[in-house]
């Protein structure tokens, strides 16, 4: 079994990185499953402008770009989507990395490790409907981290309980993922 973390921010100075450190250091650990680290900023996606429907697209996209994003997608049979919050939504170059594909989405499994004033909270609701449309399977757990109280001076600095739950969240997931595969 594969899972990638998905770091969802192409900002500069970004604090998803230092997230899915986090998240791949914990999971080093583990032997559930392969992890791996997908960076959206490594892809350079453009924006959605085909005329071809991306489900209906059968993988042959426009753009290399996003053939080669395609290909890292397929690779996964689940994710761990590590997303911030921007004004009380998800950011829109993720979504745009998200709808820019179709088939190589359907059926897998999906987690959230999200990241904002309060939590990033609400990324991951307008996530859980995002996903369900493409028929992803998300897990109930999630790692909601507040910037006032799990990052510091030097960066991201998590609450005790945050292991915890990263550790649940992550046992939910590949449960899931394995009882689907």
């Amino acid at each position: 079994m594969k899972v990638g973390i998905i770091i969802g921010s192409i900002r500069e100075g970004r604090t998803g990185e230092q997230v899915a450190v986090w998240v791949e250091k914990a999971a080093a650990n583990r032997t559930d499953a392969e992890y791996g680290v997908l960076d959206l900023k490594d892809f350079d996606l453009p924006l959605l402008t085909s005329a071809t429907v991306p489900g209906a697209a059968n993988r042959q996209y426009d753009s290399v770009n996003v053939t080669r994003w395609s290909q890292a997608i397929d690779a996964y049979d689940a994710f761990v989507f590590v997303t911030p919050e921007y004004n009380h939504g998800i950011p829109g170059a993720f979504k745009n990395a998200f709808d820019t594909l179709g088939p190589e989405w359907t059926g897998k499994t999906v987690a959230f490790v999200s990241y904002g004033a309060d939590g990033g909270v609400r990324a991951t609701e307008q996530w859980r409907q995002v996903t369900a449309n493409l028929h992803l399977h998300d897990v109930r757990a999630s790692v909601a981290l507040g910037l006032f109280s799990d990052f510091d001076e030097t960066g991201l600095a998590p609450l005790e309980r945050r292991d915890a739950e990263l550790s649940a969240m992550l046992d939910e997931l590949t449960r899931l993922t394995a009882r689907l595969g």
